[in-house]
């Protein structure tokens, strides 16, 4: 019901204590590999923004690395060839406490832009600026001076301009540098930028048409001056869905005297929320919602737009759904512009929670009924096209992995196109059509790697690893084995998910069982790198970690995704509790030594589990429902809620809702449980889990409530995910393993402590 994002966010640490000590003794010793720790998990390198060169030769990617002491990270800028992969790797900057990002290649290659905070004013330490490089070294030089630094920028694709866009929030507009003076090595001071926008209302969401010849871009019609006024005079109330200027989308011609501007829908009862181009430049597709203070700038709002098509030749809008609680994605144009696509839901009808099927339809067929495509028993959805426009590919989740797929647009059958026991994202890049993949699996931190050719996508050996951001976990740290693991239900039905047995795991013992339950529901466990709430830290301590792909899972079909639809928790915690009584009966798990927890759906189950067994001995509960009539209006999203408990509103069936809620439940609750929320979360928002710890003191329940600083769904700021990360493992190990202390907040200052270099310390002991 939440997002799985913040569930992976939400990392888990042991005591810092076990971290020192086998960092001391590597040192000392230099030999074995040592378990993973949750330190470990805030100190993972990360590669990102990926660019290739107009050639495909080249890769540039941003390498980010966390600083757990200043509870920062850092930034620069890596080159790699895409021939020879890691052993040409070169870093090109090489700044301290700056960062730099975004970098884009010229279309003529030889040199590229980025930006960075590298010579902001101290009163405006993160303000961004552009600088020129070349990828064979030197120094970079900054290129733009502007008052507000620049938000983001873009080349056309003939090499003549780099457009960014600057100005106070509210006020930006589009500025445009000549390459030819870039190049030339104009001087700062002479590198004057072209005023391309004066647009009253600023510059919203822009992009620059394939043949150069537009840029279009979304504006507010009008300025609420009494808003802004108010602001900028500190009466900061915030108004619930509070009514917005409407958005239009506008062009700008490049290719004109005084780039004149025209504003292309005009439609006051629907405001633009994002667009795509065609290939040929002559069309663009683009969703709008209805200007309607309760369907837009909320959460939801999705479920209200519908898609239209604008063809530039002569300014026509063709509306091409109707629908009401129906989300389509952004529309997609076939390589030769001649036909359109885009994903949604198999019925179109009503808000259900079927799987998304691909609709198609030549791009001249004004008013023609869309064909339905996708035979996947899953989301069908649009990545990118084959050259010849027969084909979509997507990546999309299949049971405990995730695969590229092929559409056949003709016949609307779909096949894999890979088969890794991992989690693989394909993309191709636009100029140079090379595929860039993002990998991982249970052994593989998060890499890219390419391919030149379609062909050699099924076959792993093929592929070039491009970054590894992590090579110390390959070489000093010992992983648990994780693999698929699946079970009967208690009404029959197999139930997938994944196991991650302990480091140095013995066939015929048992071990503590921890059950860590993923968010969404409408998400799933993978085979990817450290498992869910960074199990690999529990398997190096001794847990057997199980992360149930319970029913309401996505990757197992649509009956298995919908199968707590008005009966939310029992078919799922079935689920979870057959896969917990499969692992006691192949002898891997001591039945009185078990934990759970989970974060979003995942603390939804886990507080179901508490006011429904005694079978654990302990609980941690992240970010749950507690009493779904109440958490109904709390939070930022209702519709799938209600889908999710009988599709009637709370206040036309309260029992319905009521007989959902684990609070109703709570004087069966006997397990210690520990609960973690962020004080202003929209999701689940924090009277759930005060609701909750206030019951469970009342009933007698060991009961600890950990409110963290913020306003989203997961916690922001490591230094809390590591307070969130050490306090649950120690209620885990005090309650289950009857060990330790619940929890010393002196573990989480010793992470900033140097440790004493003289200190010897046994390997073994």
């Amino acid at each position: 019901m939440s997002h799985r994002l913040s569930s992976r966010l939400t990392a888990l640490v042991v005591p810092v204590t076990t971290a020192v000590v086998w960092s001391v003794s590597l040192e000392a010793q230099g030999a074995a590999k040592r378990p993973m720790t949750f330190l470990d998990q805030q100190r993972l390198r990360s590669a990102g923004a990926p660019a290739l060169s107009p050639d495909g030769k080249q890769l540039l990617y941003v390498l980010t690395t966390p600083d757990w002491k200043e509870a920062t990270s850092q930034s620069d800028i890596y080159v790699v060839a895409t021939d020879r992969g890691l052993p040409s790797t070169k870093q090109l900057t090489f700044t301290s406490a700056k960062n730099e990002g975004s970098p884009r290649w010229a279309p003529k290659g030889g040199w590229f832009a980025f930006s960075s905070n590298r010579e902001a004013p101290a009163a405006s330490a993160n303000q961004q600026q552009l600088f020129a490089m070349r990828p064979d070294g030197g120094e970079a030089r900054r290129i733009t001076m502007a008052r507000e630094g620049v938000s983001n920028y873009q080349f056309t694709r003939d090499g003549q301009w780099l457009v960014y866009r600057s100005g106070k929030a509210g006020e930006e507009q589009l500025y445009a540098l000549a390459v030819s003076a870039i190049e030339a090595g104009t001087a700062l001071d002479s590198l004057t930028p072209t005023v391309l926008t004066k647009h009253a209302t600023g510059v919203g969401d822009w992009r620059i048409a394939p043949n150069d010849a537009r840029i279009y871009y979304t504006s507010a019609d009008t300025v609420d001056t009494d808003e802004k006024l108010r602001r900028d005079k500190k009466f900061t109330v915030n108004v619930r869905n509070a009514a917005t200027p409407t958005v239009s989308l506008w062009a700008l011609d490049l290719r004109s005297a005084g780039y004149p501007t025209t504003r292309l829908t005009r439609d006051t009862s629907l405001a633009v929320a994002g667009f795509t181009m065609s290939p040929d430049s002559r069309y663009v597709g683009f969703n709008a919602v209805p200007n309607n203070r309760y369907k837009r700038n909320i959460t939801e709002e999705g479920i209200y737009a519908d898609v239209f098509l604008l063809d530039t030749q002569g300014n026509t809008v063709e509306r091409l759904t109707t629908n009401e609680e129906i989300a389509e994605s952004p529309l997609s144009f076939s390589p030769d512009s001649k036909t359109i696509a885009f994903s949604a839901s198999d019925d179109l009808t009503r808000y259900t929670m079927k799987n998304r099927r691909v609709y198609v339809r030549d791009v001249a067929a004004k008013g023609a009924t869309f064909r339905k495509i996708g035979d996947l028993d899953g989301d069908n959805s649009v990545d990118f096209w084959s050259a010849d426009g027969r084909t979509i590919y997507f990546n999309e989740g299949f049971k405990a992995t995730q695969q590229l797929f092929a559409l056949d647009v003709a016949s609307g059958t779909v096949k894999p196109v890979t088969s890794v026991q991992g989690v693989v994202t394909v993309s191709q890049d636009e100029t140079s059509k090379r595929f860039l993949v993002n990998y991982s699996d249970p052994v593989t931190p998060p890499s890219h790697y390419t391919v030149g050719t379609l062909a050699e996508l099924p076959k792993k050996a093929t592929w070039v690893q491009l970054t590894d951001p992590n090579p110390w976990v390959r070489e000093q740290i010992a992983l648990g084995e994780e693999t698929e693991i699946s079970w009967t239900s208690k009404d029959g039905k197999t139930v997938g998910g994944v196991l991650l047995k302990p480091v140095g795991y013995e066939p015929g013992k048992t071990y503590p069982l921890l059950v860590a339950i993923h968010g969404g529901p409408a998400a799933a466990d993978l085979l990817s790198f450290n498992g869910g709430y960074g199990a690999q830290a529990y398997a190096g301590r001794g847990w057997v970690v199980l992360m149930p792909n319970y029913r309401g899972s996505t990757n197992y079909g649509e009956a298995h995704k919908n199968g707590i639809v008005g009966n939310y928790f029992d078919p799922g915690y079935q689920d979870i509790m057959t896969g917990v009584d499969a692992l006691i009966g192949r002898g891997m798990v001591d039945s009185t030594k078990m934990g759970v927890l989970g974060w979003s759906a995942g603390g939804h189950w886990s507080n179901w589990i508490l006011t429904h067994t005694d079978r654990f001995k302990a609980i941690s509960s992240g970010a749950g429902t507690s009493n779904w009539i109440s958490m109904y209006a709390q939070s930022d999203v209702q519709r799938n809620r209600q889908h999710y408990l009988g599709d009637k509103l709370p206040y036309d069936d309260f029992e319905a809702y009521w007989s959902q809620s684990p609070i109703r439940y709570i004087r069966n609750a006997k397990t210690p449980t520990m609960i973690h929320v962020v004080e202003g979360d929209p999701r689940v928002p924090s009277p759930q889990s005060v609701e909750l710890h206030m019951g469970l003191k009342r009933v007698g329940v060991p009961t600890e409530l950990f409110m963290y600083p913020g306003a989203s769904h997961g916690i922001p700021d490591p230094r809390n995910r590591l307070v969130k990360s050490m306090s649950e493992q120690a209620w885990m190990d005090y309650y289950v393993l009857g060990k330790g202390n619940t929890f010393s907040w002196r573990d989480v200052l010793k992470t900033l402590e140097e440790p004493k270099a003289e200190k010897k310390v046994d390997i073994k002991g």
